[in-house]
């Protein structure tokens, strides 16, 4: 497809799991990259035609410097309790700023009437977007591979990892997959109104994900099923209730077997395969080594 002549592109999020690698995949297609992060102390963005700017989707007045100037936009924003709130407010921003394409990164299978309270909210974001009358594009990602890391100290330390998803099947998504694609997409042209659901090639199991953690990390790497009620007692400490509870939903969502199908959007916006579990586990063996 052909590019936009030299885009300006805003990145939200941009010291994120997406964000991180979404800024050098944006500046590989050419892209003069602003990069907004809540602390100026961590810049996120550097080389050639990249710019870091300070703002916070809670304070508008920063947001709308932010986006004085730019060509498009890639919403993200971290999990918070008002999370939907904030990207609404952003996007009515993005909008009186008269930036002309707007990337918001969604879920897979978010829905108005959907049981889990983060595709909700998801659903709410996609429903307000649509109505403001921008060129814009949805990405649904599924579970990212990279949230594996949440068990790295469990499996470094005790050699297994638990969750309430028995042995259902979820086509998980390497966070560089997600950033390509944002980076196609923001940069190419004839994606608007159009949401592509991203997947990695395969569906796989935790017992599965265990497997090729294994092989890996050259140790025995185990997965163990527990209860939603177990899970949740063990996250009590350090997750809030409103977080804790929609993790309990996600699960129970997956666990259904409602995030096991496999799309090809990745490889359609990328020209290139989706980066399977075992790439993601070689990439990262380290993280699951022995403590």
């Amino acid at each position: 497809m052909n590019s936009l002549n030299t885009p300006t592109v805003l990145v939200t999020g941009a010291t994120g799991t997406v964000g991180s690698a979404l800024v050098p995949a944006l500046q590989a297609r050419g892209a003069a990259v602003r990069a907004m992060t809540r602390n100026p102390d961590q810049p996120a963005a550097h080389g050639e035609n990249t710019e870091n700017v300070t703002a916070d989707l809670n304070d508008p007045e920063s947001v709308a410097a932010a986006l004085k100037g730019v060509d498009a936009v890639f919403l993200n924003s971290p999990s918070a309790e008002d999370a939907a709130t904030l990207q609404i407010q952003f996007a009515d921003l993005a909008r009186q700023a008269g930036v002309s394409r707007l990337v918001l990164l969604s879920q897979y299978a978010a829905r108005a009437d959907s049981p889990v309270r983060f595709l909700r909210w998801h659903a709410e974001v996609e429903t307000h977007v649509h109505q403001l009358g921008l060129d814009h594009t949805v990405l649904r990602p599924n579970l990212f591979m990279q949230g594996l890391f949440g068990f790295a100290g469990m499996i470094a330390a005790q050699g297994f990892f638990a969750a309430p998803i028995g042995d259902a099947a979820v086509s998980l998504v390497d966070a560089r997959d997600i950033a390509e694609s944002a980076a196609a997409v923001l940069t190419g042209t004839g994606h608007s109104g159009r949401t592509y659901t991203l997947t990695g090639p395969r569906a796989v199991t935790h017992d599965q994900i265990a497997h090729e953690l294994s092989i890996a990390a050259g140790r025995d790497i185990t997965f163990v099923d527990v209860s939603a009620e177990q899970f949740a007692a063990a996250l009590a400490e350090i997750v809030p209730p409103w977080q804790l509870d929609g993790l309990v939903e996600d699960y129970a969502h997956y666990a259904r077997g409602e995030a096991a199908e496999v799309h090809t959007a990745v490889t359609d916006l990328t020209g290139q395969p989706a980066r399977d579990l075992a790439d993601f586990a070689r990439d990262h063996a380290a993280a699951f080594a022995s403590a």
